[in-house]
């Protein structure tokens, strides 16, 4: 079992001059979810080494088991800070594929040409797309084999308009995931404010926010019938 973590390379929350990248729970929840089912695991970034963690998710506050998990696991940290780049990557050699969130993909990975054709192709192929969080946004621009959206008339979720208030970055965002989605005719659902909330149509398999990250991946195994 081969699986694809895709994270992203940009760490500027827009022209505010603070730090943003991809949200560590994010990333450490689905690995190890991943990981201890003995998946083999590849990490791929459009710029390719050590992604850029948002700081704010490194604070006490925000520490779980994966997170502290992670902290001890030397092996993680050394594939975390040689990720490859997403060129380089062939989607044909791996079984599913899942995206962290993060401010950052609101920036890079909605637009990024790789990232987008990874995207396509596993779905095309039937095989687990999952995205959690602002990683939602990198569906912003793919589409499916008749063009359209490729989230038109899914069900889909992704952090939500309320979040985004609540952390007062709505005016800073380049655009509102829950939004964007529903622009795209994804049919938008939501659980309450940071509880676990996930979305399962067909193999597209996406989350609300932080706490979503784990039961995105685990929902992501139960297709791949591990």
């Amino acid at each position: 079992m081969n699986i694809l973590l895709v994270l992203t390379s940009h760490d500027q929350l827009g022209d505010t001059g603070m730090k943003t990248g991809f949200w560590l729970e994010e990333f450490a929840a689905p690995y190890y979810v991943f990981k201890d089912q003995g998946a083999q695991i590849t990490l791929a970034s459009p710029k390719g080494g050590l992604p850029p963690l948002d700081p704010k998710s490194d604070e006490a506050d925000f520490q779980t088991d994966a997170t502290r998990r992670f902290a001890d696991d030397q092996q993680a940290q050394q594939l975390l800070a040689n990720t490859v780049k997403l060129e380089s990557i062939n989607s044909d050699d791996y079984d599913a594929v899942f995206y962290p969130g993060g401010h950052g993909p609101l920036w890079d990975l909605c637009e990024n040409s790789h990232s987008k054709a990874i995207i396509e192709r596993q779905f095309t192929a039937g095989k687990p797309v999952g995205l959690v969080c602002h990683a939602v946004a990198a569906l912003r621009d793919t589409t499916n084999t008749n063009g359209d959206a490729l989230v038109k008339g899914k069900r889909v979720t992704g952090f939500s308009n309320s979040e985004e208030d609540a952390v007062q970055l709505t005016n800073v965002v380049p655009f509102l995931v829950e939004d964007n989605l529903i622009a795209n005719g994804g049919l938008y659902n939501k659980g309450d404010d940071w509880t676990s909330y996930i979305e399962v149509d067909g193999n597209l398999i996406t989350g609300q926010n932080p706490a979503s990250s784990a039961a995105v991946a685990t929902a992501m195994l139960v297709q791949l019938n591990v």
